[in-house]
């Protein structure tokens, strides 16, 4: 037996995902692996109990290992400590350790209380209401409010007799579900959520929470009341320790441990057991795992209070090719179900109860788009012109070697943007630079002459890697991330650099660094890019950078002759322009791309690039977002790289529009001074 004495100094302590790393990591080695702290002693096995030591920045902790390989088992655990496991210390408020549950039942009631009476809802809803519309198309149809039923209230007593499924059956199935949901969100591009998922199989999992169960069984409860017991112990054990991320863990667990108590009960959620009709799901939020679980066969679309046009709600219902209004006013949680609406997704109003005559011109409004989108995906491999002859590139967004052939399948001009990221995440060890150059050499080869731009690793903020250690930062965000972060790790930069450069010949490679913030940064990481390609003997690549930050555009004009071309990448560049947190549910409805203040330093940026030649791209939500189109091209950008199922109805909507058209649009939209003052000029411009 080893042991060893540490200090934990991650700011936020062993929450979430550090405790997810220390749990994985532990899980590799035969020895038993035993954390103490605050005289409570732990399972390093078990995610749970490592979670209810409660350790803080600052916290002693003796890591003990006993076993066969013991000694080597001690040395990686304490050199992961050592550097944070990963953690960047991202603000207890972010998604990244967020809940995937439905509101707890007492947050639930306190909501609910604040609702207006529905005589007031109703008579405000007379008519057309607007929220943001965050998925195009129209909904027509009877609502369907989302309500989660609330499983402590269920008599577990009364329903012992019923119980359908034991645990050891009904775990299994709750962990294939959890894979289920993390492959679609996967194969939607939706690697945040996807994560929840995985955390949660990693609940399912914990053999300290299965031996607390058998315990309570060997006590004389039955199986769905003995597991009800011990997840309901073991989340107010760490919603106790008064820590908001390990709180909203703890909501985590209660969402794990429901669905498979569901299972075991029969119980089905009224949320997912829609009626037989379609029907358009109103709701005050939508978590992504609720999102998935429904039958997209009878949904129509999506509206609901909280939420903006980048949010989960609006990203997946793009993905899923379903109206969405998202920023809705709360007097819509008081309609009756089956009360008819009329949803559109494009310039996001609602308008509930119609009229005979708005209903068939709605039937008729849908028919035409549905017509549309079919069009769209007919003509999806033909290039996207503007009437009046200006081709507008559309190219997609990617994270693994499948995205390529579903990009192709889809009729992208090329990739926009290669995270290559995704290559370096959820592991404890580095790729190596032949395991990168196979990953690129993939890509270069499944789009053959087709531009494929790689941008160089952003991690940081909410993207840590537990093989980089990072001192601590009160606030990530605006800390050592992307190219800052390369240029301070030079070996695995100068790595990935010549993967890049060896693989390129098989292709049309191209290198995009991320969150340049001056001249300085670009011309450092130009000269390594050089030094790799002369050592190599490679042709020249082009370079490329992410506008993101806001001094990038204001100096766009000083950076233009050091790059072949511009990506705006318009999620950070308005998190940063209007210094709101792109995660933050409470301003999601105001984190808006289309505020005049983005659209300006788009416009500069372009104007700058455009004076010597070079060609801007765009990448972010706000390419696929059917009011932001025509003023993105309006304002010049060359290059739409969006979500690989939005590129058929992207490239239909640039064939609709013309320069002569969109420009003086762009022109009055830099003059307006709201997002919603320019959604509403939009909303003029299409009607």
């Amino acid at each position: 037996m080893k042991q060893l004495e540490l200090v934990i100094e991650n700011q936020t302590g062993l929450h979430a995902r550090p405790a997810q790393v220390l749990v994985k990591l532990a899980k590799q080695f035969k020895a038993d692996i035993r954390i103490e702290c605050n005289q409570k002693r732990a399972n390093g096995k078990s995610m749970v109990s490592v979670l209810t030591l409660g350790a803080v920045c600052g916290s002693r902790v003796s890591v003990e290992a006993d076993g066969e390989d013991e000694d080597v088992a001690l040395t990686r655990i304490a050199e992961a400590i050592r550097s944070k496991l990963g953690d960047v210390d991202a603000p207890a408020s972010h998604p990244a350790a967020g809940p995937a549950a439905a509101p707890s039942a007492a947050a639930s009631g306190s909501q609910a209380s604040s609702q207006p009476k529905p005589e007031q809802a109703l008579q405000k809803l007379a008519g057309s209401i607007y929220g943001v519309g965050a998925g195009p198309g129209i909904a027509v149809g009877p609502l369907f409010q989302f309500q989660s039923d609330d499983l402590t209230r269920i008599n577990l007593e009364l329903l012992a007799a019923s119980e359908q499924l034991s645990l050891d059956e009904a775990l299994p199935r709750a962990r294939q579900q959890l894979a289920a949901l993390h492959r679609q969100m996967v194969e939607k591009k939706l690697g945040a959520e996807a994560a929840i998922f995985e955390a949660q199989r990693e609940f399912l999992d914990d053999l300290d929470l299965i031996e607390m169960v058998q315990e309570r069984i060997g006590t004389g409860l039955n199986g769905a009341r003995a597991w009800q017991a011990a997840i309901d112990e073991r989340a107010r054990a760490i919603a106790a320790l008064g820590d908001a991320c390990l709180a909203a863990r703890a909501d985590d667990l209660r969402d794990a441990g429901g669905r498979v108590l569901r299972l075991m009960l029969g119980v089905t959620d009224k949320g997912f057991n829609l009626p037989e009709t379609p029907v358009v799901i109103v709701a005050r939020d939508l978590c992504p795992s609720t999102m998935a679980a429904f039958d997209a066969e009878r949904v129509l679309g999506f509206v609901t209070v909280n939420g903006g046009p980048t949010s989960h709600v609006a990203i997946l219902a793009r993905a899923l090719g379903l109206p969405a209004i998202v920023g809705v006013e709360e007097s819509v949680l008081a309609l009756a179900d089956q009360t008819m609406v009329v949803v559109n997704g494009g310039d996001g109003s609602l308008i509930v109860d119609p009229s005979p005559e708005v209903l068939d011109r709605s039937m008729e409004a849908r028919e035409r788009w549905l017509e549309s989108r079919r069009k769209a995906q007919e003509d999806t491999n033909s290039p996207a012109f503007t009437r009046d002859g200006q081709r507008v590139r559309v190219t997609g967004n990617a994270g693994s070697t499948d995205d390529a052939a579903a990009a192709v399948k889809m009729g992208a001009d090329g990739i926009g943007l290669l995270r290559s990221e995704f290559l370096f995440l959820d592991r404890s060890v580095a790729p190596t630079e032949d395991e990168q150059f196979g990953f690129y050499r993939g890509f270069a080869e499944a789009m053959r002459s087709l531009p494929v731009i790689i941008r160089t690793l952003d991690i940081g903020g909410d993207k840590p890697l537990a093989y980089i250690h990072m001192g601590p930062e009160a606030n990530p965000f605006l800390g050592e991330r992307g190219i800052r972060l390369c240029l301070t790790h030079l070996d695995l930069f100068r790595e990935q650099l010549r993967a890049i450069l060896r693989a390129a010949p098989y292709g049309n490679l191209q290198i995009m660094f991320p969150m340049v913030s001056d001249i300085g940064e670009l011309q450092q990481a130009r000269e390594l890019v050089e030094q790799q390609r002369r050592e190599l003997g490679m042709a020249p690549i082009k370079l490329g950078i992410m506008v993101e930050v806001p001094s990038a555009a204001l100096m766009a004009d000083k950076l233009a002759p050091h790059v072949d071309f511009f990506s705006i990448g318009t999620n950070d560049l308005t998190q940063y322009t209007l210094a709101m947190d792109r995660g933050h549910a409470g301003l999601a409805a105001r984190q808006d791309g289309l505020h005049p203040a983005v659209l300006r330093l788009i416009a500069r940026t372009v104007e700058a690039a455009h004076k010597l030649g070079k060609p801007v791209d765009l990448c972010g939500e706000l390419g696929s977002d059917i009011a932001a189109i025509p003023i993105l091209i309006g304002l010049g950008v060359d290059e739409l790289s969006v979500s690989i199922p939005a590129i058929p109805m992207v490239k239909q909507q640039v064939r609709t529009l013309s320069l002569g058209g969109v420009e003086p649009l762009a022109r009055k939209a830099l003059e307006c001074s709201t997002a919603a003052e320019v959604r509403e000029l939009v909303r003029a411009f299409t009607a």
